[in-house]
């Protein structure tokens, strides 16, 4: 089914999905929330990158390259959230103007 899809569509896409990311992060600062989404859909956008050109190459580097980078993104997803779950708690709000107190 994905020889039927022109490769094209696949790069224009994967394209626009990480300008939406950018424009995720640098419009809505509001919330740490908020710009941990748009990193993952700027992840998103590199994986759908990284499948498309290896089915331009013939090659399987590039598909076991972004089920690593699901993994890790995956990983770093439930380890930031935790982090914001355990901050909300203690202080109350996850905006990133009152976040300077992480500092170590």
């Amino acid at each position: 089914m994905i020889n039927q899809i022109p490769q094209q569509y696949f790069l224009i896409l994967s394209a626009l999905l990480f300008c939406i990311g950018v424009m995720g992060i640098f419009l809505n600062r509001k919330t740490i929330i908020s710009v941990l989404m748009s990193i993952e859909v700027m992840l998103l956008a590199i994986n759908i990158n990284f499948v498309a050109f290896s089915t331009i190459l013939q090659d399987m580097v590039g598909q076991i390259f972004a089920i690593f980078i699901l993994a890790i993104a995956g990983a770093e997803a439930a380890i930031a959230l935790a982090i914001l779950v355990a901050y909300l708690h203690n202080k109350g709000n996850i905006e990133i103007a009152d976040a300077s107190s992480i500092k170590g």
